[in-house]
């Protein structure tokens, strides 16, 4: 249960019933603390809140009935749960994500603090556009994952005001507006050429952005024999997909599939978008913003998968068991999963709760490639 001033909740992550494992943290009282104090003596501010995990935020700010923006599917998901959890608790009529963000102009945004540099940057300047000129920025994140050089990135977006002592490991960081905009900014988009010429570009938030990480190119090396079988038409899941490196391999070895890019991410969706308009314009895909497979898509072919390891500071392999269990209930009869993983994280044994038949491909010191069928 979190509790700040006026605020008692209840709040649980969606997806799993590992009590470990919080929906909330301390940035989450600073921010909510702050804000309270701050609506005191403002309560008619438009206030917005951005990338709010689980739903701590905007529930405890329900009464001023702020807007919501995340990158993340699934704090949509999180919000459901967590409101009936808590009587009272008015969720948002639409929670806005980058492929669609908020258009208004607002008095008070609440921020989580990412671990990425570049992501915090493209935030602060985006905030910038939608913050009135005497309005006020909250941003707040635990410092044991607060991005490397933050103090430059605040110091280059926006106008410090002030930063709290440490509470709980956690610090708030106060800020007015500041001259920094998206346009022109060079952080916005970065990426790098495949082996075949193929660019991949992608946003702040996405994945290894920069340079194709060494488990997705040891992926690489088997999609051509993976995909040998396939015939037009065929349906083919890049599953949380980043910038599309496995679905744009994919295109390149079979043209006629029909290509699914799906991420939590909603900058990882529009990156992958970009690169296929790019590099594929004729090419038959589709692009959702979701966690995980949803249940009215059918089923696959082929569903290629580097699953993510980590979730706001947590690390282990409940994300990647989720994702196994919706894979196995969406390919069909003939249908494989290629995925690459985390040596460490024993895959092996995860894959084969839910196929009855796992086959190592490759490895190396640090990650290893399986294919499984039903």
């Amino acid at each position: 249960m979190i509790k700040a001033p006026g605020v008692e909740l209840t709040l649980k992550r969606p997806g799993t019933d590992d009590p470990s494992l919080r929906a909330w943290n301390a940035a989450d009282e600073l921010l909510l603390q702050e804000a309270f104090g701050h609506l005191a003596d403002a309560p008619d501010s438009r206030v917005l809140v951005v990338d709010d995990q689980y739903g701590a935020l905007t529930l405890g700010l329900s009464r001023f009935a702020p807007d919501v923006v995340a990158d993340s599917a699934v704090l949509g998901p999180a919000l459901k749960l967590n409101a009936s959890l808590n009587p009272g608790c008015a969720t948002p009529e639409q929670v806005y994500s980058w492929l669609q963000p908020p258009a208004a102009s607002y008095d008070l945004i609440l921020l989580k603090i990412p671990r990425e540099a570049d992501y915090l940057g493209w935030l602060l300047r985006w905030a910038n556009a939608a913050l009135n000129h005497d309005g006020t920025i909250l941003a707040a994140g635990m410092i044991k994952h607060l991005p490397d050089r933050s103090v430059d990135v605040f110091a280059g977006a926006v106008e410090v005001r002030k930063v709290s002592r440490a509470v709980k490991k956690a610090r708030l960081i106060t800020c007015s507006r500041g001259a920094a905009r998206l346009a022109g900014w060079p952080g916005s988009w970065k990426g790098y050429r495949l082996d075949g010429g193929i660019r991949v570009d992608a946003m702040p938030a996405v994945f290894a952005r920069e340079k194709l990480d060494i488990g997705t190119r040891l992926l690489l090396s088997h999609l051509a024999s993976a995909l040998g079988s396939c015939q037009p038409g065929d349906k083919v899941l890049d599953l949380a997909c980043g910038n599309g490196v496995l679905g744009l391999s994919a295109l390149a070895v079979q043209p006629g599939i029909q290509m699914t890019f799906s991420d939590v991410s909603s900058q990882a969706v529009l990156s992958a978008r970009h690169n296929t308009e790019s590099a594929f314009p004729d090419a038959r895909a589709l692009f959702l913003h979701a966690d995980g497979i949803a249940g009215n898509q059918g089923e696959f072919e082929r569903i290629l998968l580097n699953p993510p390891f980590h979730e706001g500071g947590v690390v282990g392999d409940h994300i990647a068991l989720r994702l196994f269990e919706q894979a196995s209930r969406h390919l069909t009869k003939t249908g494989r999963l290629l995925m690459v993983g985390n040596r460490h994280l024993g895959y092996h044994r995860s894959l084969r709760r839910f196929f009855p038949g796992v086959r190592q491909l490759d490895a190396n010191p640090k990650f290893v490639v399986f294919e499984a069928r039903l």
